[in-house]
């Protein structure tokens, strides 16, 4: 598993820049990062260098910020890849709240995170039908 940022942003013009510019003052590099909108806030989440210290930085900034554990894996750039890893983890009974994806790894293999309701069924399952999963040194 991997550490995401989720943080909570005004639907306003320039909220994301703002955390953005943030992290970049603390020269943390962003490796994803997709927004959820709502009615009048959004949640940014996002897969940084440095977790921890991103989570730290931006607080102090007065953000909101939770920092969580989600699942990562790599998936070759091949048709009904996605949907074969979503199969194992329909079959599994594992329910998925939020999905996005990252291409920039160099040669590597885009990587799809994954928020899910059990962590430990659904890295068994991957496993088992040969889904290679990510930790954070492998970003």
């Amino acid at each position: 598993m991997i550490q995401q940022l989720s943080v909570f942003v005004e639907n306003q013009p320039g909220s994301i820049m703002r955390v953005t510019s943030a992290l970049t003052e603390a020269k943390i590099n962003i490796r994803a990062i997709a927004s959820f909108d709502g009615p009048e806030f959004a949640i940014l989440r996002l897969v940084v260098d440095q977790p921890e210290k991103a989570k730290d930085y931006l607080t102090t900034k007065g953000f909101v910020v939770r920092l969580h554990k989600v699942i990562a894996v790599e998936l070759q750039d091949e048709k009904g890849n996605l949907n074969q890893m979503l199969e194992v983890l329909a079959k599994g009974g594992l329910s998925i709240s939020y999905i996005y994806s990252f291409v920039i790894r160099g040669d590597k293999a885009p990587v799809m995170v994954f928020n899910t309701d059990d962590y430990e069924k659904a890295e068994k399952c991957l496993k088992a039908a040969g889904i290679n999963l990510i930790e954070e040194m492998d970003l």
